[in-house]
């Protein structure tokens, strides 16, 4: 029986103890797109999310969890290209055209920095 007051829970795959204190706690607005963001968008609120994920101690916990399952969104200091790239794709068949789209606006957005 699992108590309902144990912070380690098992999530879809693995403890999801550690977002209790997670730093991003209270800013899914960062780690988690909204509709119909666009690509200069993303660049810009992952790079705001990767400033709260450096600092969390819950960083590789993180990670790990969002790796393992296939997580959408920024998790662990890594977007879902970057988790991609590492061999861990989330399971939507979106996210070659969206690495193309945060490339492109990456790049832009360097181009005028």
């Amino acid at each position: 029986m699992i108590d309902m007051f144990d912070t380690e829970t098992a999530g879809p795959v693995g403890p999801t103890g550690w977002m209790d204190t997670a730093s991003c706690a209270g800013h899914s607005d960062l780690f988690f797109a909204p509709f119909a963001e666009r690509p200069e968008a993303r660049v810009r609120r992952e790079a705001s999310a990767r400033l709260i994920c450096v600092a969390c101690e819950s960083l590789s916990r993180c990670r790990e969890y969002a790796r393992t399952n296939r997580e959408l969104g920024y998790w662990g200091g890594e977007s879902e290209s970057e988790r991609a790239d590492a061999g861990f794709p989330p399971t939507t068949p979106i996210i070659g055209r969206k690495r193309v789209a945060e490339d492109r606006a990456r790049n832009a957005m360097a181009r005028t920095a």
